[in-house]
């Protein structure tokens, strides 16, 4: 298999965990900002398993050389490569934005511009298992979520589903490390601005706004924040009851929704994003205010994992006939 756009965060994510996966081998790895740097010094906590692959820039030919090409590109990239690569090879898994929108109307309103292959968007499979795992298994071209939407959705989905919240008024407070900004060199990603600083950013216009709206199947008011970290999501997310609840009714139904989901355990206690760093879990807990009348659920993950590789990983294994926990990780570092 290969990597187009390898040397970015979550490429880096993809050549670790595929590293450790039994079934899947890497062939190359583009990065065409990093053409001619070896993998191992770029990023030197490869250099045990990669110490001599080279990032070089992207030819179509080299896909005919394998059967899986990851795409870990910027929004817009994908769309100009999928529509040659699905004559190369046999699956294709976007990482971006490219592919997870249905309604390709959205795409000018949240992304800038029209999708240039609109017809392919019925034919991509959204890349969540708990929520898509039939359609995975038959799938080609794979969209990854975003990593906001996963821990959003996995909190907030079931209870939409099973008619407990309302599908109105839905607030999703989320923050994320600063990995999730990607490894270009700006001035909201330098140590001096993120160093002892907590901020919101994207007011109102974010793009994993309608990427949330179409999983959840609600309307919802999605702010999201920078965290003086490296890596994890907390999602604190609230919404107004159908009718009368319980704390232990919504712990109870989530775990029962999730009884047999391999990556998402449901905690009586707050999630932490230190507990998911480096796995493929989302942590979930719930609560009831009476004096609000409000449902809480807070998810958390690991931005790079669950949020990105881990669940492309994870998906792609459904779409092999692979077990789909297959060279992922479930126990985090710590401290």
């Amino acid at each position: 298999m290969g990597i187009v756009g390898g040397s970015g965060y979550a490429g880096a994510e993809l050549l670790r965990l595929l590293a450790g996966h039994p079934e899947l081998d890497l062939a190359w790895a583009t990065g065409d900002s990093q053409a001619g740097t070896r993998v191992a010094d770029l990023y030197p906590s490869l250099v045990g398993v990669y110490p001599d692959l080279m990032f070089h820039e992207y030819n179509p030919v080299d896909a005919e050389h394998v059967d899986v090409v990851f795409l870990a590109l910027p929004h817009g990239k994908s769309q100009e490569l999928v529509p040659d690569l699905r004559t190369r090879v046999s699956h294709i898994v976007d990482i971006a934005a490219d592919f997870r929108l249905k309604d390709a109307g959205l795409y000018p309103t949240w992304y800038g511009e029209a999708h240039a292959c609109p017809e392919l968007l019925a034919q991509s499979v959204y890349g969540l298992p708990e929520l898509h795992r039939p359609a995975l298994a038959t799938a080609t071209l794979i969209a990854v979520p975003g990593c906001y939407p996963t821990a959003a959705t996995l909190a907030l989905e079931p209870l939409v589903r099973h008619g407990v919240i309302e599908r109105t008024g839905v607030v999703v407070n989320a923050s994320c490390g600063v990995t999730g900004a990607g490894r270009t060199l700006k001035h909201a990603n330098l140590y001096g601005t993120v160093a002892e600083n907590y901020e919101a950013y994207g007011l109102l216009t974010h793009r994993h706004t309608p990427e949330m709206e179409q999983n959840i199947g609600a309307q919802v008011l999605f702010t999201p924040h920078l965290l003086p970290m490296s890596r994890g999501i907390l999602a604190t997310c609230y919404a107004r009851p159908t009718g009368a609840t319980t704390t232990g009714e919504l712990l109870a139904l989530l775990r029962h929704v999730y009884a047999q989901e391999p990556f998402v355990k449901v905690l009586d206690s707050p999630p932490s994003t230190k507990a998911t760093a480096g796995t493929n879990l989302c942590l979930i807990t719930a609560r009831y205010d009476e004096r609000t009348n409000t449902v809480v659920v807070i998810s958390a993950i690991d931005n790079l994992v669950k949020g990105t590789a881990g669940g492309a990983i994870q998906s792609l294994n459904i779409a092999l006939g692979f077990p789909e926990t297959l060279g992922l990780p479930i126990v985090g570092t710590y401290p």
